[in-house]
């Protein structure tokens, strides 16, 4: 057999070098993947390393917090570099800073302050998982997900014989893609 593009021995080749080439980011996407599944219970890039109870001035209307108030907070409480603050829609006000965040019940001015830290290496691998802006990153994503369908492609033509894709790889294939599709059909809304 002439040694074509589309040859085994050139499939196999390009297959085996783009998962060596890919084995890091592939572990890597796998893991921050596995973590943002469960990000329900746990939040992948940080963590709580201190919480404290505080009795604020803050109360409902939620029209009289200021921005000079929640400053005035925040130095109070020594809470630097503030990003954001926000309401919920039960009236609770949401506080964000660099590494911390307050959540204050206007009903009550009782509230909580979570101060965090990034988790290691996992806290990492999530940023690598999650579009950052960067445009050289999202580009090297880009190509990482055209040759993780060149993976997928070659992987399915390399055996031959009876466990080969026409005999039986088709099957496993099928099954692979009706299982996202029920999912979607029953779980996206």
């Amino acid at each position: 057999m002439a040694n074509t593009v589309l040859s085994n021995r050139n499939l196999r080749g390009l297959h085996r070098d783009l998962g060596y080439f890919y084995v890091g980011l592939i572990i890597a996407f796998a893991i921050s993947g596995i973590a943002q599944n469960h990000r329900k219970q746990f939040n992948p890039s940080r963590y709580v390393y201190e919480f404290k109870k505080v009795q604020t001035a803050f109360h409902l209307p939620k029209e009289s917090v200021t921005k000079d108030s929640v400053e005035l907070f925040s130095k109070a409480e020594g809470l630097e570099e503030m990003r954001q603050f926000d309401f919920r829609k039960d009236s609770t006000l949401v506080i964000s800073y660099k590494d911390a965040d307050a959540t204050i019940h206007l009903a009550t001015g009782q509230g909580e302050i979570n101060h965090w830290k990034k988790r290691p290496v996992l806290a990492q691998l999530t940023f690598l998982h999650k579009f950052n802006g960067n445009l050289s990153w999202m580009l090297y994503s880009d190509i990482f997900a055209v040759a993780m369908i060149i993976i997928a492609m070659t992987g399915m033509f390399l055996m031959k014989g009876k466990n080969s894709f026409r005999k039986r790889g088709w099957i496993f294939a099928l099954a692979g893609i009706i299982i996202p599709i029920l999912a979607l059909i029953f779980l996206f809304k």
